[in-house]
């Protein structure tokens, strides 16, 4: 667990956008790969790392305006001059709920490059993609923390300063655009998760919320989306970072046209045509367009996701990212193997409290023997009872562990077990299932 370390000042933000963004965001945290245990220092250390294998809040870390928290992951085998991911949580998230709830700390483990996570302290918990501040180099508010943060991890550990990359989810995803515009210099490549093009949010009110864009009405030629980035460091004529970008069809929050504003603005960026140059489908309901090249380190990709809503991520995607920013052994990510298991969740749901029914289905050539089904609650919810399996614990990533009685599931058979939980307004059914480990087909 993390222990803040100092006084961060927050600054009220319209309870409105607050309500509507808590009730569609948290589900994003749908990928439960163990994460190492979180832990806190009182004081960053002078030149040497921090604690290995550990979350840690950082304080003190440079010019922060807007009073972001900065947490790090370094890795036991972290490398010499490590590469450094910044990854940037959702609107209502944080940083460490990002680490528990993604894959970069555990790809960091594999390939031994850093990961920093930035936490914003406004009550939104949404990061300033919005004010004319945010969206200028070295203009105040966030961005300019986190190039702080990122200084402060090169200097550190002596980070390579080439393989810098920033990639986010939801209001995470809008500020990846926002670093790669106002620092190209400092970033080599990003990759949004259902996110918008740089400047798309931009308001001149204080509000923080954009609904033109969020529900795709801003339209651009594709030199006016690259001239909004070419205006956030006037003069700059080095290389432009590269932009993996990633959208569901049916994204209610901020609306699939967004994907392809994107694309006009980041081909533009790099003085390519909207032509692709190859086009595939690696993962069933998956169409994936690159621009500029056909490999893995193409210079814009783009990974359109059919009947896909906002909250998108699922195990698997971080490997994807990690590819195509280098960070890996250099190889293709293969196509993730069809799910030894379905789960089937039906939920019945009142004002204050629901019920869930699970069927897991062994759709392997092998008999299960004892099952332990691994799945999230999304926030606000907590487990009050439940039947034919035991849970632990009542909220969050959640363990189901088989009764005596249904612990064997043949091939193609089926078990069934249900809880009943309270809520605060979230009723969804739960996501991101686990069998002893192994990823599950939901339907």
């Amino acid at each position: 667990m993390s222990t803040t370390v100092g006084n961060i000042a927050k600054r009220p933000l319209r309870s409105a956008l607050v309500m509507f963004l808590a009730g569609l965001l948290p589900l994003l945290a749908a990928t439960f790969l163990a994460a190492p245990s979180a832990a806190a220092r009182t004081e960053p250390p002078a030149a040497a790392p921090v604690a290995a294998a550990a979350l840690t809040e950082v304080t003190n870390f440079g010019t922060n305006p807007s009073n972001l928290q900065m947490y790090v992951y370094v890795p036991d085998g972290v490398t010499t001059h490590p590469a450094v991911l910044v990854a940037v949580h959702w609107c209502t998230g944080s940083g460490p709920v990002f680490y528990s709830n993604t894959e970069y700390a555990s790809l960091a483990d594999r390939y031994g490059f850093i990961v920093i996570y930035p936490s914003v302290t406004r009550s939104s918990k949404c990061f300033d993609v919005s004010s004319p501040q945010a969206l200028t180099r070295g203009g105040g508010s966030d961005p300019v923390g986190i190039r702080s943060m990122v200084d402060w991890v090169t200097r550190t550990y002596s980070a390579d300063t080439s393989r810098v990359f920033a990639t986010g989810v939801s209001s995470g995803a809008m500020m990846t655009n926002v670093l790669l515009g106002d620092y190209p210099d400092v970033f080599a490549g990003g990759s949004a998760f259902a996110g918008v093009p740089f400047g798309c949010f931009a308001t001149t009110n204080g509000s923080e919320w954009n609904s033109d864009c969020a529900n795709g009405t801003v339209i651009h030629t594709p030199q006016e989306w690259g001239n909004l980035v070419r205006g956030a460091y006037p003069g700059y004529t080095g290389s432009r970072p590269r932009m993996q970008l990633w959208h569901g069809t049916e994204d209610d929050t901020l609306r699939y046209p967004n994907f392809g504003e994107m694309i006009k603005q980041w081909t533009n960026v790099q003085g390519l045509t909207q032509t692709p140059t190859v086009t595939d489908s690696p993962q069933s309901g998956w169409t994936r367009t690159r621009y500029g090249a056909t490999g893995d380190k193409a210079p814009v990709e783009a990974i359109s996701l059919q009947g896909v809503g906002h909250n998108l991520i699922t195990t698997g995607m971080a490997a994807r990212v990690i590819t195509f920013f280098g960070l890996d052994s250099g190889g293709t990510v293969p196509q993730p193997p069809a799910g030894p298991c379905k789960v089937a969740v039906t939920t019945n749901a009142w004002n204050t409290g629901l019920t869930a029914s699970v069927t897991i289905t062994n759709t392997s050539t092998t008999a299960v023997n004892g099952w332990k089904l691994g799945f999230t609650l999304p926030s606000g919810q907590t487990i009050t009872s439940g039947w034919s399996a035991g849970f632990a614990p009542s909220s969050g990533a959640v363990t189901a562990t088989n009764a005596t009685y249904n612990a064997a599931i043949a091939p193609g058979a089926s078990v069934g077990f249900g809880y009943q939980a309270s809520h605060t307004g979230n009723s969804a059914a739960p996501s991101g299932f686990t069998l002893n480990g192994t990823a599950c087909t939901a339907g």
